[in-house]
């Protein structure tokens, strides 16, 4: 490869690779072995030993900008104005946390009323479920510019995932009849118009949303899932536990 650019210690080359690279200067070069693991992801070469030549061209360094008036307008504050910019940041990180926070808090009371609801889902929901699994990963591969007729998409490959989606859609089907969580209208609106604020015309998004009942059905589900969930709590005895933001922010990833 000619040209190929690279950010050591961000993880993207292999270890050996960017320990070959450390210590070089613009205009060297070195010749040195590399082995794949095994389980790497390009399996043409996986447990295999390759033989590098690398000529290292140039070595260069972040440049953080002056955060001035033409900075923030860069990131579309119009007039410049600094404190709206680190306002407008502050809460933009400030919404993130909150929705994965939520996000964690959400997978670990659906997971508990799994864990604690044991039962035999029924066969043909599951291959219902599969089906549409599948389905959905064929259509994101094609979003991608993936030519997915030539990729054997095996339905069993998704039962795990299937029968976990089926008994939990069971049980919280179930929270909702006994409970009475289903979710008011206002509900899945102040939802949409959440979920509407991380774009450029939060508006025109809202609008939308209730223009493709697909969308606003999941939407509804999202608002189901957030009752019984804030449900769950109120029967748990919930502990706080600290998190770094670093730590918090990449869990999702």
């Amino acid at each position: 490869a000619d040209g190929f650019a690279f950010i050591v210690g961000e993880g993207r080359m292999l270890p050996e690779f960017e320990a070959a690279v450390t210590g070089l200067s613009a205009g060297e070069s070195r010749t040195f072995d590399l082995h794949f693991p095994d389980d790497y992801q390009g399996k043409e070469v996986a447990g295999k030993t390759a033989q590098f030549a690398l000529s290292l061209k140039e070595v260069g360094e972040p440049q953080l900008p002056a955060v001035d008036a033409a900075f923030a307008k860069t990131l579309g504050v119009a007039d410049g104005d600094l404190e709206k910019m680190r306002a407008e940041i502050r809460a933009n990180v400030e919404r993130e946390v909150k929705k994965r926070v939520d996000a964690r808090v959400k997978q670990q009371c659906l997971q508990a009323l799994i864990d604690t609801t044991p039962m035999e889902v029924p066969k043909s929901l599951v291959e219902l479920e599969s089906r549409q699994l599948v389905e959905r990963a064929a259509a994101d591969l094609q979003a991608r510019g993936v030519k997915v007729e030539k990729l054997p998409f095996d339905p069993t490959a998704f039962e795990g995932a299937a029968k976990r989606r089926v008994a939990l859609g069971l049980i919280i089907a179930e929270l909702a009849r006994g409970e009475g969580l289903q979710p008011k209208p206002a509900q899945v609106r102040a939802l949409v118009e959440q979920e509407a604020q991380s774009y450029e015309s939060p508006a025109e998004v809202v609008r939308w949303f209730y223009m493709q009942p697909e969308r606003l059905s999941e939407m509804e589900g999202l608002a189901l899932e957030t009752n019984v969930v804030e449900w769950v709590m109120s029967k748990a005895k919930v502990s706080d536990t600290a998190m770094a933001f670093d730590e918090l922010m990449g869990a999702a990833e």
